[in-house]
């Protein structure tokens, strides 16, 4: 019996204000090998990877001296274009997925269709959360602004909820994790599928 291909993808992208290299195998176990220089969004890709079984590797440099704004927003740009282009046409995936992930106090739920249609729904933190210093060197609202560059680089109808919390890391990192739970099930391979999910013949 062949063994199955595994959808991968390999990307570089440099501007005059980063550097990005990426590779991933969306058939893999969740290893991970995170280099963005943005500690905080080292950890939240990191989750991705583990709990979404997503083999990645991010090696990024920019103007973090400026701001971390730059760099956080081409990774997730690339991050976006490789899962796009590792789906390929995207026959035999289950296209949806679910779910709810507590992290202590903070419970995020994400909900995911591999559409085609990019489109971010993202509600719940709590009032001030946008401006908060998450270890030092990551603002609140990059959370949003990282979705919202994935989901639309990537093709995805994404929405992200956050139901409770008070710690803006475990807020953080509870969506992240919603969002990667979501999405493994979303491009799980389901043997029941006959050619692309939907019924326009494509994604």
């Amino acid at each position: 019996m062949t063994a199955p291909t595994h959808r991968t993808a390999s990307l570089r992208r440099a501007t005059s204000e980063s550097t990005v290299e990426l590779e991933l195998d969306l058939d893999g176990t969740g290893q991970s090998h995170i280099d963005t220089t943005v500690p905080f969004f080292d950890h939240l890709l990191t989750a991705f990877a583990k709990h979404s079984l997503t083999d990645l590797t991010v090696r990024a440099s920019g103007d973090t001296d400026i701001d971390a704004h730059h760099t956080v927003e081409d990774v997730s740009i690339v991050l976006g274009q490789a899962i796009r282009e590792a789906l390929g046409d995207k026959a035999g995936i289950s296209r949806y997925g679910d779910a709810l992930v507590p992290l202590d106090e903070a419970l995020a739920q994400a909900v995911v269709d591999i559409s085609g249609r990019p489109y971010l729904v993202h509600s719940g933190e709590p009032a001030g959360f946008e401006y908060h210093l998450i270890g030092g060197h990551f603002t609140g609202s990059l959370v949003r602004h990282t979705f919202e560059a994935l989901v639309f680089n990537a093709g995805l109808t994404v929405h992200v909820t956050v139901l409770g919390g008070r710690d803006p890391h475990h807020i953080a990192e509870a969506e992240y994790k919603a969002f990667a739970r979501a999405f493994r099930q979303a491009k799980a391979l389901d043997p029941l599928v006959v050619g692309v999910p939907s019924t326009k013949g494509a994604l």
